[in-house]
């Protein structure tokens, strides 16, 4: 069987990583396909990996992982959303728009609204796996903490503080707190972790730079995959991000500006002050410790590190019953959508 793992943003390398695992343990054939835009961000590269559409056609793949909200009708195979996020809030999370043979959902809350959808369109399955991306929270929880430990007695701080905004314009917080920020660096018993997301406006990025450049206990941190950052944080500060979910998951405390959630279960400010009190306040007494284990419940209860597993035998599974489908049936815009994002020179194929 054929196995592609499809990446279009950064983020996407850390949700696949443990599929491939998976697939290589079960000696099944796989290749990642990269959009132009990763072009030297690739960290495996000793994988099979291509940049060519046209490659990735001749190849007559059987399944396609997919974590983003798009993948090309024309492509043989099962086209499986896997999601690049918790952020069941967020505009478009549980849109339809029709690309998708199978969506594996990550737990209880969105299993019931993509099942929902699944009575009315009819043209999809659903089963919950929980979310490969956690998967480390089982397989490696301790792996980063002599990091940290040096990390916190080389700046001489007690706690590490994690910041992850959001990207979205509408949605940041970062512009707003540069000043709290800066204010609360001002306890140098706080080591700050900024981890911004890879479609950061890039004059925000610019400013929390020359900020860390300025200030010893805030580090600007590049490397791709926040999951390192969120092991070895011991609070976390963002928005309205998905990551806030999966800190939560690890049952430590977040502080979030002006959060979109319909449900927060953790600290929210409706205005841009006061984040020193409320760090302070929350590693101290944790006030939503018990509201947290709502949130473990109902969107990921996979503690087993066994999610990446579950989706490759749910593909498995539905192969078996349903068979590999040449392509995708679309309406005549969303084909022309996907021959132009993917540069195809035919619409309506």
């Amino acid at each position: 069987m054929k196995f592609v793992l499809f990446c279009q943003n950064p983020y996407a390398f850390g949700i696949l990583e443990p599929i491939m695992q998976v697939l290589k343990d079960q000696n099944e054939e796989y290749l990642w396909f990269l959009t132009e835009r990763l072009r030297g961000k690739f960290p495996f590269e000793k994988e099979p990996y291509t940049y060519d559409l046209e490659e990735l056609v001749a190849w007559q793949s059987d399944v396609i992982f997919c974590p983003g909200n798009e993948v090309p009708h024309y492509l043989r195979g099962v086209k499986v959303q896997v999601f690049h996020g918790l952020a069941g809030e967020k505009k478009g999370h549980f849109r339809i728009r029709h690309y998708f043979d199978l969506y594996l959902t990550q737990g209880p809350y969105f299993t019931r609204k993509f099942r929902r959808s699944k009575r009315r369109h009819k043209n999809f399955e659903v089963v919950e796996t929980g979310w490969p991306k956690l998967d480390v929270y089982a397989n490696d929880r301790n792996k980063y903490d002599a990091e940290k430990e040096a990390l916190l007695k080389e700046h001489h701080a007690e706690n590490l503080i994690l910041y992850a905004p959001t990207f979205s314009p509408s949605l940041t917080s970062a512009p707003h707190l540069l000043k709290e920020i800066k204010d609360l660096a001002k306890d140098e018993n706080y080591l700050i972790q900024v981890k911004f997301h890879d479609l950061m406006a890039p004059e925000v990025v610019e400013d929390y730079r020359k900020l860390a450049a300025n200030t010893p206990n805030i580090l600007l941190e590049e490397e791709p995959n926040i999951v390192k950052y969120l092991l070895m944080a011991d609070l976390m500060i963002s928005d309205t991000s998905s990551v806030v979910y999966e800190f939560l998951l690890l049952d430590k405390p977040v502080i979030t500006f002006k959060s979109s959630s319909e449900v927060k279960v953790w600290d929210n400010a409706t205005e841009y002050t006061g984040l020193s009190r409320k760090v302070r306040r929350n590693l101290e007494q944790d006030p939503f410790r018990d509201e947290r284990k709502v949130v473990i419940e109902e969107y990921h209860p996979y503690d087993d590190g066994r999610s990446a597993e579950r989706m490759v035998a749910a593909v498995k599974d539905y192969i078996e019953e349903n068979g590999v489908p040449e392509r995708r049936k679309l309406p005549f815009l969303r084909k022309r959508k996907m021959n132009r994002m993917f540069r195809r020179k035919r619409s309506g194929k």
